[in-house]
């Protein structure tokens, strides 16, 4: 009778220990491991913390948000394999790796489809946007939060030159990343898309291998192209935008309300990284002008309206969405 009452004691104590345990656990914050392969000094990494913190406030004592920059978690491209596997909890995707795994957005990338940084979160709120986003949740595991502008890809060129549609860039050797989609770009600006290495960029135009480069102002300015170039021409033709992710497992252990939430941070930290961008833009302009460079606008309209009709009457369109570039060109207005 006494090893009975015994056991049964030890049973009732170990059966309290446990539900304390599990109250104590349940009360633990949701372990957030936001990784990118960005140094410190990217706008899109510094976003992160805007990210925590907005976050930390909505949502105090609920998450915790751990931010590992520069690859110190997961090597190049790494990121989307650490999501998907749960190795980490969120990271920035780019359009490019999405439309690997599902070829049908890779309209998404394609030149001249999104205008400004208001454009990819119209689309984002849009219908198809949540049908993207939807696909994207099913195929891949992640979802998707918000996009924050990476800038706007303009033509640099060797010698000044008149450039106000793409027949002016006939026979123009526009140096481009050696990607097959990259060339296609080139070729679909008007110009003869020639690849080199970003390292030999600045002795290709030094020494007139190459005639025009294509980057963000940034770029330019933190590889001194603006050195070895007499002309920028704002074609704006990429507007690159980089979503933040969030991995499925993570994302439903969340209540409405948080989720709610870790939109609006993710928004917060977008328009954050935005305005700075905007911003060092369009300084650039001004400061390329006193390195004496001259800064051009070319007929944006007849651009966007030859670049896209290459695309849509290529083999890549086939897979495309039907209805959805005039949709995206839609919301732009």
């Amino acid at each position: 009778m006494l090893t009975r009452r015994t056991a049964l004691v030890a049973l009732s104590t170990i059966s309290a220990l446990a539900l304390t345990a599990g109250a104590a656990l349940a009360d633990d914050p949701i372990e957030v491991k936001f990784t990118t392969v960005s140094v410190p000094t990217d706008l899109h990494t510094q976003a992160m913390t805007v990210f925590k913190e907005t976050l930390d406030a909505l949502e105090p004592d609920a998450l915790d948000i751990q931010l590992y920059d520069s690859g110190s978690l997961f090597g190049q491209n790494g990121d989307l394999d650490a999501l998907q596997r749960g190795n980490a909890e969120m990271a920035y995707v780019s359009f490019q790796l999405i439309a690997d795994a599902i070829p049908q957005f890779g309209l998404l990338t394609a030149g001249y489809l999104f205008q400004n940084a208001d454009h990819y979160r119209a689309f984002m709120e849009s219908d198809i946007g949540a049908e993207f986003k939807d696909t994207v949740r099913e195929e891949m595991g992640i979802e998707l939060l918000a996009v924050c502008y990476l800038g706007t890809r303009q033509l640099n060129l060797r010698s000044a030159m008149d450039i106000q549609t793409p027949a002016d860039l006939e026979g123009l050797k526009l140096r481009m990343p050696g990607s097959d989609a990259w060339l296609f770009l080139g070729n679909a600006l008007g110009a003869n898309p020639t690849p080199l290495p970003f390292s030999e960029v600045y002795l290709g135009l030094q020494t007139g291998t190459i005639d025009a480069q294509d980057n963000p102002l940034p770029t330019v300015d933190a590889a001194k192209f603006y050195e070895v170039t007499e002309q920028i021409t704002l074609t704006n033709h990429l507007v690159d935008g980089l979503p933040m992710a969030v991995n499925l497992q993570t994302w439903e252990q969340l209540s409405e309300e948080q989720r709610g939430h870790m939109v609006e941070a993710a928004q917060a930290a977008c328009d954050w990284n935005n305005e700075r961008r905007y911003e060092e833009e369009a300084r650039l302009v001004s400061f390329f002008e006193e390195q004496g460079l001259t800064v051009t606008e070319p007929d944006l309209d007849a651009f966007r309206s030859h670049v896209q009709e290459v695309y849509m009457t290529s083999d890549r369109a086939a897979d495309w969405p039907e209805g959805w570039v005039e949709k995206i060109n839609a919301l732009a207005n």
